[in-house]
């Protein structure tokens, strides 16, 4: 019994042992695997980012090149006629309009006729031509009388005189009385009619002074109308051109110019671009805003802008700058606001440089330090490079 009692304690100590020399084991093994998989991380440089040659076909590394960029501002304005080019159609003479001929939107042509005006002005000019029509005509026949019977002496060289004096002034008269016909717009056949039908026509024509479109009416029939009173009638404007009126302010007024070239864009036009250039730049500054009211004609031949439409002027300042640039893409705010490029020499090696930016223009970002014309650097996947490197670096 008391045999069987050692043995079993003899294998509980060799059981321990075994235990504690697998344990052993067991921790050797995994210090041996820790030590192996430290061993095969590799070290990670800053700012570099290693990409395999099946990522590298997802990138776009372009060269860094020179691009001009025009020294440009923005400034929002509206549209207006071309106020010089704006015309109010007054009647010169007072009276009742009798018949509107056009209506707002109407394209005229030069000499059209607006609208008709019966003038009492008028009735009297026609009155007084048939009257020194007629003294004219009668006139000229006393004085042919008076030169036939001056050849057989019956009448006197007083009489003669007289007579002639006679058909004189009544010449005078008649061409007066033609003359302020003529300033109602009649013409010698209109008033050879008057004088032959020995009627007035009191019906005065008012047309257009310029080829343009009727911008408004501000006249119906049976208005009585005075010349100069405002509003016009009817206001006609060359639509050829329009204005851009844009508030600038007043720190760069000493960079405008006067026939500097501008580009608009509108949005009821998405995608296009008007140009122009500088017309005129306001005298005053305006003490609220301290902005310039700048003045910029837009040629529009097809009529396509509409005065009150908001606009954003692009302002050419200056001549272009030359400076290195990369595409939009190719350049990465990071999250601590500096702006970054990966710049590479075989395509699989990037390295994240910080640059220092300019402006935007069609789609070309402008480098003003860290990077030389001649070098590569992603575009398209730059955003990728970056997540990737912060990831590495956590």
């Amino acid at each position: 019994m008391l045999g069987n009692k050692r043995k079993v304690a003899l294998g509980a100590v060799a059981a321990t042992v075994l235990i504690v020399l697998l344990g052993i084991g067991v921790a050797r093994t995994e210090e041996g695997r820790h030590a192996e998989a430290t061993i095969k991380i590799p070290a990670v440089e800053p700012n570099t980012v290693t990409v395999t040659p099946s990522q590298a076909q997802s990138l776009k590394v372009e060269s860094v090149s020179f691009k001009e960029f025009a020294d440009e501002r923005e400034a929002v304005g509206y549209i207006d006629f071309n106020q010089e080019r704006s015309v109010p159609v007054y009647s010169p003479w007072a009276g009742r309009i009798n018949d509107i001929r056009v209506k707002a939107g109407d394209n005229v042509k030069k000499g059209e006729p607006l609208f008709t005006v019966d003038s009492p002005d008028l009735v009297q000019a026609e009155s007084n031509l048939i009257s020194t029509a007629g003294v004219l005509q009668l006139t000229d026949k006393a004085l042919v009388r008076a030169r036939q019977l001056a050849e057989f002496q019956g009448a006197s060289q007083r009489d003669l005189d007289q007579a002639l004096a006679d058909q004189q002034t009544a010449e005078a008269n008649y061409r007066a009385a033609r003359n302020a016909v003529r300033q109602f717009g009649k013409s010698d056949a209109e008033m050879d009619k008057i004088v032959a039908s020995r009627k007035t026509d009191g019906l005065l024509v008012i047309t257009s002074a310029i080829a343009g479109r009727v911008i408004a009416r501000n006249a119906a029939p049976g208005l009585l109308v005075q010349p100069g009173t405002v509003p016009a009638p009817v206001t006609v404007a060359d639509v050829a051109s329009m204005w851009m009126v844009a508030n600038v302010s007043e720190y760069q007024l000493s960079r405008l110019r006067l026939g500097a070239r501008v580009a608009v864009t509108l949005a009821a036009y998405p995608g296009r671009q008007f140009e122009g250039h500088i017309a005129n730049i306001g005298a005053t500054v305006d003490p609220a805003t301290h902005t310039v009211a700048v003045r910029s004609e837009i040629p529009d031949p097809k009529h396509e802008l509409l005065p009150q439409m908001l606009a954003t002027f692009v302002i050419r300042m200056g001549e272009p700058i030359r400076s290195p640039a990369l595409p939009l893409s190719g350049v990465v705010r990071e999250g601590d606001g500096t702006m970054t490029a990966f710049v590479t020499k075989d395509g699989l090696h990037f390295e994240r440089r910080a640059v220092t930016t300019g402006v935007v223009q069609n789609g070309q970002q402008q480098i003003l330090a860290g990077l030389t014309p001649g070098e590569k650097a992603a575009t398209d996947g730059a955003l990728f490079l970056s997540n990737a490197l912060a990831l590495s670096v956590r």
